[in-house]
């Protein structure tokens, strides 16, 4: 393995330090609690947005705190979910009188820990409550799920919901638009290779050389089906046509289209899967309205992209087009 890597076990707090080092008039670090959140945090004029989830899938989601978007992530190790003080701490810390809201990709542990905070927290008067993400239309149950995955399209519901917070929407308005945008979100991806978990030393599963996984998920929990390697205007289609026929999108349909480089994928490649992508819906009647192409939800160095697909309404499209101020352009 050829990482830039000191001590394993140090490979996040190091990562999480370089970060605020790298943005010290925006970004604040705790690190008692592997905390990123806004230098300006809480406001306590608006609800605080927070994330955690484990490490590893960088930006997410420590380096999309900001204004726009999270006021804070307290993510845990690689591919692991942030430990109960972490996120019971960093609740209390970014509590306001508009209240806090916890955004929870959906997977065993990350559910666990956040309802459990979310528990003590208010035991102990924090206005607080909980929306989970499943945009993935891979597999019902996975490796570390009961119930669909939340992947990608976080970063869609990540978005709007800050873009509520920030024209001063009440809790439960901004879960509202939350939900809502979940339930128009949808999400397939595909690894090339497996990662390589700094602590692990090794990639964290075999694949052939002529082998993909369709439907992976972001730890690289099993898919769909391993299938020999295609064509890449072939992929996209294994990919697209669940997406639509899942929610379903049709004719008519304006829909933000979202091609997710998952860590060891070229640009170029992922530019060439949008324009098919792009293509294929055409041909379906179905108008890209907004477009992202890039690195948003990744899988340490995985090869391999997911397709992320949205249906757009005059709402959503207003808060997608709200200002945001982080340290990774992505919106």
């Amino acid at each position: 393995m050829k990482k830039f890597v000191n001590n394993p076990q140090q490979f996040v707090p190091e990562m999480l330090e370089g970060l605020a080092l790298a943005n010290p008039d925006t970004l604040k670090y705790v690190p008692e609690y592997n905390l990123i959140m806004r230098a300006d945090g809480p406001d306590q004029n608006k609800v605080s947005i927070v994330q955690g989830s484990g490490s590893g899938h960088e930006p997410a989601h420590v380096m999309i705190v900001g204004k726009g978007m999270l006021d804070a992530a307290c993510p845990g190790d690689v591919f692991a979910a942030p430990p109960f003080d972490y996120v019971h701490e960093t609740t209390k810390l970014m509590a306001s009188p508009k209240g806090v809201l916890l955004l929870v990709n959906n997977y065993t542990g990350d559910k666990m820990v956040f309802e459990m905070a979310q528990e003590m927290s208010a035991a102990e008067g924090v206005n607080v409550k909980t929306l989970f993400i499943n945009d993935d239309v891979s597999v019902e149950d996975s490796t570390y799920t009961i119930g669909r995955r939340g992947v990608a399209g976080n970063f869609f519901v990540i978005k709007a919901v800050a873009a509520a917070a920030e024209r001063g929407a009440d809790l439960d308005e901004v879960i509202r638009v939350g939900e809502k945008v979940n339930s128009v979100t949808r999400t397939m991806g595909v690894a090339l290779t497996a990662c390589t978990p700094p602590a692990k030393g090794s990639p964290l599963f075999e694949l052939g050389e002529d082998e993909i996984e369709l439907g992976v998920g972001i730890h690289g929990e099993p898919g769909r089906r391993r299938a020999k390697i295609m064509p890449a205007n072939d992929i996209v289609e294994e990919l697209l046509t669940p997406i639509v026929k899942d929610l379903p999108f049709s004719d008519g349909d304006r829909v933000a289209l979202m091609v997710n480089g998952l860590g060891g994928t070229p640009i170029s490649e992922l530019y060439l899967l949008y324009g098919q992508a792009h293509k294929r819906l055409a041909e379906q009647g179905i108008t890209v309205g907004r477009s992202y192409v890039g690195e948003y939800c990744t899988s340490l160095d995985m090869a391999g992209a997911s397709i992320t697909l949205v249906r757009l309404d005059d709402e959503i499209e207003s808060l997608l087009n709200d200002p945001a101020e982080i340290p990774i352009r992505v919106f």
